[in-house]
């Protein structure tokens, strides 16, 4: 692999911003310090640009396989490296579901030949798999997904003895989507009958509450607090679930985390009026309130980590009507540019994101060796122009469904290069994949 020396950076990292060089040498960070004139393959002048680590995303969707009219692992990794991702974690329910350990595989294998970033995947849990789910390697699997709400296929875990003992023999961290299935049809029968087929798309927040989600965290907290489970709560998106979770420990002592997604700091309800279904997730994006309070859960360190929840759809799918437009946004692209608008703001400090966005991933689940800009860790990094506007037009967007609800929207930063295991794999515009993304491997 090429050596690359990375001369008089802004960088970013464990609560500091310092101007430093970065030597990169067989995909690792060989040296970090002032003045570094090792010889190397290609030099970076980096001169009033900002170095982070890469950015760790522990939630995307990239379909791949079965809806791969939407996206391929190999397209929304693009995405994610031309974002400053360097690594995901995707979600398992792909078609078929990845609910055994030898479709779980097929995953990792497709993802050895065609992602450009660094890559795992979750293990699905159903009702009825908890043998194959024990079976999941703690230290070559980034965790086990349940979904406690409504979800694709076989995949929305409700039996009360089966979530027992998923959360008490589990041995890696178990990753949740909490929202109460009871709740979202008996809303949803309220709507029918007012509505009929025409429902509003602004009423999905309604339909899919605050009492939906409240519910189903606190009981997933109640399981991990009974069973001393490892849990960590998927895209927190309402201000009274803050009240589930501590900041009164460090994170590497926490047992119980959770995450926001970009899209609930970014969005609100009114947004449904311009772009209606382009928003359309689950779960929803609510009133301003909640993402005033998130951002806030966000500084306090109630919240742990930022990710993307990234899912996309074609945009045909997603002109049907209320019911039928699928919910999920493509985000992976753009989500660091988004978090930098909140510090050109001053709403957030962009050590905060950096801790939010790469660090704390890695912490959280254990990642070996990366999220943080240190000498032997992988060589996974990003540079960013502040000061360089960026607009997003169809032109750039890499994902395959090529649409994104910021379309036209002028962001205030440029990601201008990203490392990906030591590989120069974006570069102003134009990507190298001569060298696929590495598995990420855990130390548990």
């Amino acid at each position: 692999m090429k050596a690359i020396l990375i001369k008089n950076a802004q960088l970013v990292n464990e609560g500091t911003i310092t101007t430093a060089d970065v030597l990169v040498k067989d995909g690792r960070i060989a040296q970090v310090g002032q003045n570094i004139s090792a010889p190397a393959d290609e030099t970076i002048d980096a001169t009033g640009l900002h170095l982070l680590p890469g950015v760790i995303d522990d939630q995307v969707h990239f379909r791949e396989p079965g809806l791969t009219h939407k996206a391929t692992i190999a397209s929304e990794a693009r995405a994610a490296v031309a974002g400053g991702v360097t690594s995901f974690m995707e979600m398992p329910n792909t078609v078929p579901n990845a609910v055994t350990q030898e479709l779980l595989q097929d995953k990792f294998d497709i993802a050895a030949n065609t992602s450009l970033a660094n890559y795992s995947f979750f293990m699905g849990a159903t009702n009825d798999n908890l043998a194959e789910v024990m079976l999941t390697n703690p230290n070559t699997v980034c965790g086990i997904k349940i979904f406690m709400g409504s979800s694709t296929g076989n995949m929305l875990v409700d039996n009360a003895e089966t979530l027992e003992q998923i959360f008490k023999k589990a041995l890696l961290p178990i990753a949740v989507h909490c929202e109460d299935e009871q709740t979202i049809r008996d809303n949803m029968a309220i709507y029918e009958e007012r509505y009929g087929e025409d429902i509003p798309v602004k009423c999905h927040p309604e339909i899919r509450n605050e009492a939906a989600c409240f519910k189903s965290s606190f009981m997933a907290v109640k399981l991990a607090e009974k069973h001393n489970t490892r849990l960590h709560i998927l895209h927190i998106s309402t201000e009274e679930e803050l009240a589930l979770f501590r900041n009164d420990i460090p994170l590497q002592e926490k047992k119980i985390t959770a995450e926001v997604c970009v899209h609930h700091l970014w969005f609100d309800k009114e947004d449904y009026d311009t772009l209606g279904s382009q928003i359309k997730c689950n779960p929803a994006i609510k009133e301003a309130r909640h993402k005033k309070a998130l951002l806030q859960g966000l500084l306090n360190d109630k919240l742990d980590i930022i990710a993307t929840d990234h899912a996309p759809h074609t945009w045909d799918e997603k002109q049907g009507k209320y019911k039928k437009a699928p919910s999920g946004v493509p985000l992976v692209q753009h989500s660091l540019q988004l978090m930098l608008e909140f510090v050109k703001e001053g709403e957030i400090s962009l050590e905060k994101v950096v801790e939010k966005m790469c660090h704390a991933p890695a912490t959280l689940f254990n990642i070996r060796q990366r999220g943080y800009i240190r000498e032997g860790y992988w060589a996974d990094l990003v540079l960013v122009d502040l000061n360089k506007p960026y607009s997003v037009s169809k032109e750039n967007i890499q994902y395959q469904c090529g649409w994104s609800p910021l379309e036209g929207k002028e962001l205030s930063a440029t990601i201008t290069h990203t490392l990906v295991s030591g590989h120069l794999a974006y570069a102003k515009g134009t990507f190298d994949e001569s060298k696929k993304g590495e598995r990420m491997l855990f130390d548990r």
